[in-house]
């Protein structure tokens, strides 16, 4: 109290002061002053702070898009200027983030919120933890049938019985969107020559099947009429044993072909333009990948005692025989390895080094590291027949109680 009542003080002394000298009004103090930068921190300038709700509608519909589903709904109570925006997005429906909100209740759940919204379905998601209980499979059956998910744009499928995890037919409702669909993954489930015959993917970009069975015509028939189709992926399938690639679109090739029943043993490509990724996952399955034409093609994952590699008329499993002057054209265009092996071999890695060239990344993982690593004077001849490079190493040692990686 004291202090505050000395500073008024001095104050009004220095008031009188300047009255008593003639300089007129009493000159505004420093604290009054006009900040030129207020504008800038106040919302605009006229008095008031920028609050999130000011942001143009188009801005508040991309926050709430990024969100969660259920992040979004709780958006509607901030204010009612936010109520028309939650309902007026693209739905996004995650099953299982909803079943998980709601203590395992889906059905009415789901009803209630595609009934509430005024826009479309862009994305469906079903997993197979969820799909275990019959409840839940009627009311995922039942979604599917609504008219808000007619332009359904991204589906992801897996569907599971509730007892000998045996896989049942993929039901024929998921296909009513095969013409606006860009994403689907199927998974868990069978899809019989008679559903797949007939349909057609004018939009498929992306394509995930796992631990599907389908027979080998059916397999070349869903890719055929996908003809924008740029990714493929095949993991655990069975039914059909040869898949032949002959495509302008495809960009990327990953098989995983680790199966109980009779899976992939071959995959040829015969024609594929602008193909950039060819990768086999598995290294407890054998596959012949062979490749006539794809003078894109820069990035090859392959296990080394699973996958046999033929690039033309040069056959990989040749390792040191193959002589630098008689490597395929497509060899020398690989810029990135990846390499999966149970354990590490040196002498291997170095004679695949042989027919690449052009390599510039090698990326190894392995279960062991090995004893027997050295280098060795056969692996000289390496350094005087063509200049390496390979700029980037990575080598990651999976064991069962660590993982270790080195740069």
């Amino acid at each position: 109290m004291e202090a505050g009542g000395s500073r008024r003080s001095a104050t009004t002394r220095k008031r009188k002061s300047a009255a008593l000298m003639g300089e007129g009004s009493p000159a505004p103090s420093p604290a009054a002053a006009p900040d030129p930068g207020a504008a800038d921190h106040d919302g605009g300038g006229d008095g008031r702070d920028l609050h999130l709700s000011d942001l143009p509608d188009d801005v508040l519909r991309k926050i709430i898009s990024v969100l969660p589903m259920k992040q979004r709904g709780r958006t509607q109570i901030l204010a009612k200027r936010w109520l028309p925006l939650w309902r007026s997005l693209p739905l996004n429906i995650d099953c299982c983030e909803i079943a998980r909100s709601n203590h395992g209740k889906l059905g009415d759940v789901l009803q209630r919120i595609i009934s509430s919204q005024q826009g479309d379905c862009h994305r469906f998601c079903i997993r197979p933890l969820l799909a275990t209980n019959k409840e839940n499979d009627a009311a995922v059956d039942a979604c599917l049938l609504s008219p808000a998910l007619n332009k359904l744009k991204e589906l992801e499928f897996y569907r599971r019985p509730w007892h000998n995890w045996q896989r049942l037919p993929a039901p024929t409702s998921i296909f009513r969107f095969s013409h606006t669909l860009c994403v689907a993954q199927f998974g868990h489930c069978t899809l019989t020559d008679d559903i797949v015959q007939g349909l057609h993917f004018p939009q498929l970009k992306k394509l995930g099947l796992d631990y599907v069975f389908l027979s080998e015509f059916s397999l070349s028939s869903m890719i055929a009429s996908s003809p924008s189709l740029e990714v493929l992926l095949i993991i655990r399938c069975s039914g059909a044993r040869c898949l032949r690639i002959n495509s302008f679109t495809r960009r990327s090739i990953e098989v995983g072909n680790s199966s109980p029943d009779p899976c992939m043993e071959e995959l040829i490509i015969e024609s594929a333009p602008h193909l950039e990724r060819l990768f086999h996952l598995d290294q407890n399955q054998d596959l012949h990948v062979s490749v006539l034409s794809a003078p894109r093609l820069e990035s090859l994952g392959c296990c080394t005692n699973s996958t046999r590699l033929v690039f033309g008329s040069t056959d990989i499993h040749q390792g040191p025989r193959i002589a630098i002057g008689s490597l395929s054209t497509a060899l020398c265009r690989i810029k990135s390895l990846h390499l999966c092996m149970r354990t590490l071999c040196l002498d291997m890695v170095i004679e695949l080094m042989r027919c690449f060239p052009c390599l510039e990344k090698l990326y190894i993982q392995c279960e062991k590291s090995g004893t027997k690593n050295l280098w060795r004077r056969k692996h000289r001849d390496l350094l005087r027949s063509f200049d390496i490079c390979l700029k980037k190493l990575y080598w990651i040692v999976i064991g069962p109680k660590n993982l270790t990686l080195i740069l």
